[in-house]
């Protein structure tokens, strides 16, 4: 829900520009659309491990917000469901990406919490509708009464205001991962209830190379890369990207992306444990 006093506009906002949140009280209560909307950069840890406690751990680190992965992760309907609720009492936002093609998935992870989606591999402006209908509600969208979930998670509101202000709190984020979407881009960006799009570096290395390189910070594709934020921003869409070297996160966010999304279960404990372990044996070392 947007916080009290909202009038649609960021009201408690400095100079942000570049930052992650949250930084205020303020901020803590800003929906993942208004941190976007001020030009913050939002970083968003990646859940590939399907339990609870895992993902409560994870909601508790420094990240702005906690995106439960389905496509390539473990995580399935059950898990989304029942993960969902730490990442929520946290204060985190939550973000999930389904599998390709199904949009039923993505207005169930609406009606379990999620204040976001990203659908992978919409390559068409046929994808980009039938995934917006899943996202909105009429006369926007076709998605289906029934916030089970959802409305006692966020607890404020009546159903009537919940109804309201759906279709303007939730985002869709449209995978841009082929030459097939890059194509299709503006129609896409011009699709009714496409709020954002999210960047997959490495398909899309995939799909310039022609199938013979997965490289997901290949230079060949940084001048593409960087003209799909462009554009979308000159829609008037957000843009998020994944990022596997955080070196060149700054490159992105000069580019014009804000959601940056990284730091897998696995990627987290390989880089503590390393550290931890150095420290250990340098302090063991030097007696």
């Amino acid at each position: 829900m947007e916080p009290p006093g909202y009038s649609g506009r960021i009201f408690c906002l400095k100079d942000r520009r570049f930052r992650s949140f949250p930084e205020s009280d303020c901020e803590k209560n800003m929906s993942l659309k208004q941190r976007l909307e001020s030009d913050a950069v939002v970083f968003t840890s990646w859940s590939g491990v399907p339990d609870a406690l895992t993902v409560e751990i994870m909601a508790a680190q420094g990240f702005d917000a906690v995106t439960l992965d389905m496509q390539h992760g473990g995580h399935n309907e059950d898990s989304v469901l029942r993960c969902l609720a730490p990442v929520l009492s946290s204060g985190k936002a939550a973000i999930v990406r389904v599998l390709v093609g199904r949009f039923d998935m993505a207005s169930r992870a609406l009606d379990f919490g999620a204040e976001a989606v990203i659908a992978p591999m919409i390559n068409s402006v046929a994808d980009a509708r039938a995934f917006a209908a899943a996202m909105k509600y009429p006369p926007l969208g076709g998605r289906s009464w029934g916030p089970t979930y959802a409305f006692p998670r966020h607890g404020q509101g009546d159903h009537q205001q919940w109804l309201r202000t759906s279709n303007e709190r939730t985002l869709s984020f449209a995978m841009i991962e082929t030459r097939e979407a890059l194509d299709a881009l503006d129609g896409i960006l011009a699709t009714p209830g496409i709020d954002a799009i999210f960047l997959g570096p490495g398909d899309f290395s995939i799909a310039w190379t022609e199938g013979r390189q997965v490289d997901s910070t290949l230079e060949a594709i940084m001048e593409t890369v960087a003209s799909v934020a462009k554009r979308a921003r000159a829609a008037g869409k957000h843009a998020g990207i994944y990022v596997t070297d955080p070196a060149i996160a700054g490159r992105f966010v000069d580019m014009g992306y804000r959601l940056l999304a990284t730091g897998s279960e696995h990627q987290l404990i390989a880089q503590g444990a390393a550290g931890l372990l150095s420290s250990l044996k340098q302090s063991v070392g030097s007696r």
